[in-house]
């Protein structure tokens, strides 16, 4: 998706002024109802059309027939429940009431989609003339194209409208967008081809979708990909199963709390990828004491990210490899056993790369974020043997500012970072450190760090130019400029020159 793509920027700036004084967090369930419906009604439209048409394999077929629609991976949509009927009577003060009998008649005839669709539009506080406006404006999304190009259109407007609807709610945003450059960086140093891929913490579904986007950029098959997911949040859930639907991707997602029932117990997972909620407090430690999953350590009941990474380690496959979105703390923190169990976890061989990420990615949050990398096996023979060193990536300084408030990679900045993993992790690879952004540390550097992670203490400083001006020459510049500016006698004044005098200066 190209976030900079003027027909999404126009859309969301046109559905924005209808909010009116609607809650964005309330808003965003409308208008993405609609946008799912649209996309589905467009989708039935087309195989409707070749089924009239009866012509090929499509010979002899009913194209009222929701059997039909099923043998060919689409949805039956009701006649009262199809776009253009709605659309006709857009205007009209039942158009609520029609709208959530038409959200109620598609989930009855098509089971997956049971308990998904908003049915909020008859409540009588939403302004009828203004959700008819709505109608009219998504109406227009894929109006001049057809087939696949009107659906991946639809498609990338759901996906831009999360993150525009993320970034209005703020803080709550971040409970089911992570931003896409960041899902992005996570995808492409992982590589999932083929297997199966987790997200413990799936919120609107980005990782699964960037997921096969990448493997179709790659000229893959994305039927080789299984997906399997797993979030709490209800409301969040449907946005994600909406959003897969949209794309085409069928997944595995599940309700439920992940730490206390786990609905995937027995899967292994060949790639993980999540943005885990940071630094959770009530993450219900105290009932899981005794939990299996803490190998390296029990985790501290006032902070979730230690069991999160014990719980994705958990879940990889043999030769599985996980990246997995942190707070910076985490890298370096002690408290409630969690240094313990860093230093178990990294003697364990399972930590493949650090990087730390730059501030104001996140529309949720302030405090700074890094990604971990894991690797089950780091001598399984698919890449280089890396099983004494450790990877780390101080991309803090990339990134450019979007607007006021946020920052994001571009895809300069991602082959960067991604480019500089793949020449260190592959056989064959050319990797070399660079001062000040990536270094290949071994376990015994790490461990004279006392098993601190942060990226920082081992990459160095980025080499200044040298401006040809000799060493000395800078000193007596320097000590000349302090004398004038430093009362004589004064006590400050002492102690730089005894300081200076200790190097071999005088002023």
């Amino acid at each position: 998706m190209s976030e900079n793509n003027e027909l999404e920027k126009t859309l969301w700036a046109a559905a924005d002024k209808l909010r009116s004084n609607m809650d964005a967090s309330e808003y965003k369930h409308i208008v993405l109802g609609l946008i799912f419906l649209k996309y589905i009604s467009d989708a039935f439209n087309d195989l409707y059309e070749q089924l009239k048409a009866g012509e090929g394999e499509f010979e002899g077929a009913d194209p009222e027939d929701a059997d039909e629609y099923l043998a060919h991976n689409s949805f039956f949509v009701p006649e009262k429940a199809r776009w253009q009927f709605l659309q006709d009577r857009a205007k009209q003060p039942e158009i609520g009431k029609w709208l959530d009998e038409a959200m109620d008649a598609i989930e009855k005839i098509n089971p997956s989609l049971k308990g998904v669709l908003p049915k909020i539009y008859a409540d009588p506080e939403l302004n009828k003339q203004r959700l008819g406006e709505i109608i009219d404006l998504i109406g227009t999304i894929g109006f001049n194209q057809s087939g696949h190009k009107a659906k991946d259109l639809l498609g990338r407007v759901y996906e831009y409208f999360l993150g525009q609807f993320a970034n209005a709610e703020g803080k709550k945003g971040g409970q089911f967008w992570t931003p896409a450059s960041i899902v992005k960086v996570l995808v492409a140093m992982l590589e999932p081809y083929h297997g199966r891929v987790y997200d413990g913490c799936c919120g609107s579904g980005g990782m699964f979708v960037q997921s096969e986007r990448f493997v179709e950029e790659h000229q893959g098959n994305v039927k080789n990909l299984s997906i399997y997911g797993q979030e709490s949040n209800p409301t969040t859930l449907r946005l994600a199963k909406m959003n897969l639907a949209i794309r085409g991707i069928d997944a595995c997602i599940e309700l439920g709390d992940t730490f206390l029932n786990d609905k995937h117990k027995d899967m292994k997972a060949d790639f993980i990828l999540a943005n885990p909620p940071f630094n959770v407090s009530d993450w219900s430690g105290e009932h899981l004491r005794e939990d299996s999953r803490w190998k390296f350590g029990v985790p501290p009941t006032g902070n979730a990210n230690y069991a999160w990474l014990q719980h994705f380690v958990h879940k990889l496959s043999p030769s599985g490899t996980a990246g997995i979105v942190l707070a910076n703390g985490s890298m370096n923190s002690n408290s409630g056993g969690e240094g313990e169990i860093r230093k178990n976890m990294i003697e364990a061989g399972l930590i493949d790369c650090m990087v730390a990420l730059p501030a104001q990615l996140f529309y949720n949050t302030m405090i700074p974020a890094c990604l971990w990398f894991l690797a089950r096996n780091k001598t399984n023979g698919k890449f280089r043997n890396r099983s004494d060193d450790i990877l780390f990536i101080d991309a803090r300084k990339i990134g450019s500012m979007i607007n006021r408030r946020n920052k994001e990679f571009s895809d300069e900045d991602i082959a960067q970072i991604t480019d500089t993993y793949h020449a260190w992790r592959n056989i064959g690879g050319r990797y070399e450190d660079k001062a000040g952004f990536c270094k290949a540390a071994t376990l015994e550097e790490v461990r004279k760090n006392n098993y601190v992670l942060m990226p920082g203490r081992y990459v160095g400083t980025e080499a200044e130019e040298d401006d040809g001006i000799p060493f000395d020459e800078k000193m007596n510049a320097l000590t000349a400029r302090l004398a004038e500016q430093f009362a004589r006698g004064s006590e400050l004044e002492k102690i730089i020159r005894e300081n200076l005098k200790g190097i071999g200066y005088e002023f």
